[in-house]
């Protein structure tokens, strides 16, 4: 596929397929502004409907894969396409090509890219905890009910401890932990959330500069 540049591939993004626009996701995150050997796949929102319309038809394999998905679309709509896309990739001979969500940073005034290459997407309908990640730097599961409430569920030899937090307190607890030193978490979704929402907290995430924060690649999408 043809190397593009960003501005270029912004017209193409809201003049084409049809007249159909993808409300992307908003991001301050700049680690990542340009990708090249590319091509698009869209994730449209059918408003009428309240539905998805899934369109791969111009996705190339030995290409980085472009996933523009429509921002006010739910995890649980867009996560069996988001799965089928890693499964894909996975089975790809090639694997040094990536998958990127595409943003809109709205710092930059142009696209940034998320990188999700390597995560793993699960459903999780009995809201279970998955087994124990054996690590002594292992903080528990973090659950994002919604922005305003999160759990973090560490797990212990006779007990299981929940503690809730907002989304500002939560990364000023992450933000303390990692400047003592490592630190590992794996990360939950309810699926009623919006990938704006999703984007927003991955974004956050990315701005912890610190090496001593480990998210794993599992990420659960439960009821």
């Amino acid at each position: 596929m043809k190397k593009i540049i960003t501005l270029f591939f912004t017209f193409c993004l809201l003049s084409s397929c049809n007249k159909r626009v993808v409300q992307l996701p908003e991001t301050t995150n700049k680690d990542i502004t340009e990708v090249v050997d590319v091509s698009p796949v869209y994730m449209f929102y059918d408003e009428e409907n309240d539905s998805i319309e899934f369109n791969r038809r111009n996705m190339i394999s030995a290409t980085n894969w472009l996933v523009n998905i429509d921002k006010r679309l739910t995890l649980k709509q867009i996560l069996p396409h988001l799965q089928y896309l890693q499964e894909k990739r996975q089975g790809d001979e090639k694997h040094s090509f990536h998958n990127y969500f595409t943003c809109n940073n709205i710092e930059l005034k142009n696209l940034s890219f998320i990188e999700f290459t390597d995560i793993d997407f699960q459903i999780n309908h009995t809201n279970k905890l998955e087994p124990e990640f054996s690590s002594e730097n292992y903080l528990g599961e973090v659950k994002f009910n919604s922005l305003g409430q999160i759990e973090i569920k560490s797990e212990f030899e006779n007990h299981i401890e929940i503690e809730e937090y907002d989304f500002n307190s939560f990364f000023k607890l992450i933000d303390t932990l990692v400047e003592s030193g490592k630190l590992t978490i794996k990360l939950s979704f309810n699926s009623k959330l919006s990938f704006q929402d999703y984007i927003s907290i991955k974004s956050k995430l990315l701005s912890v500069k610190s090496n001593g924060l480990e998210v794993l690649n599992q990420e659960i999408i439960y009821n």
